[in-house]
């Protein structure tokens, strides 16, 4: 019986290290793809000279691509996205937690439609809307429209937080003199501070990797790294190793955000998880 235990439990780890590689390899691919010289690309596999010429040239604006501006600009939207999101979202959620009326689950799920609905249901008339109001590659048109990405998930995950808070807290707040804004402030906001730190990273990832808004609503201007990356596909030869530079360079600010906000994202994920 032990034998079999010690089977099944090796069996079980050799299963995990091969989803390991499997999920992985895909990175591992694209890395190799952007360390290859140009005249190595298509000739070998795993066995070439690594340089970091790709980079170099990425960020460097040498074929013509302002990739380094495309990455400010997916910094300044996504930043601006998330951050407009919780200035309306987060009132928004508590308000939903602590008051209910009638059609108040009617008004949530329709705030979650916009989340779940197609981007494609929606992207001709905003095209439509953008040019007739100049808002067409424009940082205020792109923080606007990712408003259907980043409110909803926002006003939906923190509304669960703040419903796990006992409203015993805000009433001796209220019993102290505070008014009702300050007992939000003071009271409710800090102890959701994990919430928001994960639902925020969640938001700035949402917001980052959209590709549709991007793609039909900005042309140089205000266009972000997930559809400027792809520029380095167009020509008579397809340029894969910068294509794969630039797509590792965009992975860099999410993960520099998750590393930084980690000690708060893990109690985030988990705050509310069971009821006291």
């Amino acid at each position: 019986m032990t034998g079999r235990k010690r089977l099944w439990g090796w069996l079980a780890d050799a299963a995990l290290i091969l989803y390991f590689v499997f999920a992985l390899f895909p990175i591992a691919w694209m890395a190799i793809l952007s360390l290859k010289p140009a005249d190595q690309l298509f000739s070998t596999y795993f066995s070439f000279t690594p340089t970091l010429d790709a980079y170099r040239t990425v960020l460097g604006d040498s074929e013509g691509i302002p990739f380094v501006r495309f990455f400010v600009n997916s910094l300044v939207v996504s930043v601006g996205a998330v951050a407009l999101s919780l200035v309306v979202g987060l009132p928004a959620a508590y308000a939903s937690a602590r008051w209910r009326f009638k059609g108040s689950e009617n008004l949530m799920f329709t705030l979650l439609s916009f989340r779940f609905a197609p981007e494609l249901t929606v992207i001709i008339p905003l095209f439509v809307l953008y040019q007739k109001l100049g808002l067409f590659d424009t940082y205020v048109g792109m923080v606007w429209v990712l408003q259907l990405i980043t409110l909803p998930l926002i006003v939906w995950i923190m509304r669960s937080y703040f419903a796990d808070l006992t409203p015993e807290l805000e009433q001796a707040a209220l019993l102290d003199g505070y008014t009702r804004k300050q007992a939000f402030f003071r009271v409710a906001l800090p102890l959701v501070k994990p919430g928001i730190a994960a639902v925020s990273l969640l938001a700035f990832i949402f917001a980052w990797n959209n590709f549709v808004f991007p793609l039909i609503l900005t042309s140089s201007q205000a266009q972000t790294v997930t559809v400027g990356a792809l520029s380095f596909l167009g020509g008579d030869r397809p340029k894969y190793n910068l294509t794969a530079a630039a797509a590792l360079v965009s992975v860099v600010p999410p993960l520099l955000l998750a590393l930084t906000i980690q000690r708060y994202l893990v109690r985030g994920l988990s705050f509310g998880a069971v009821k006291s």
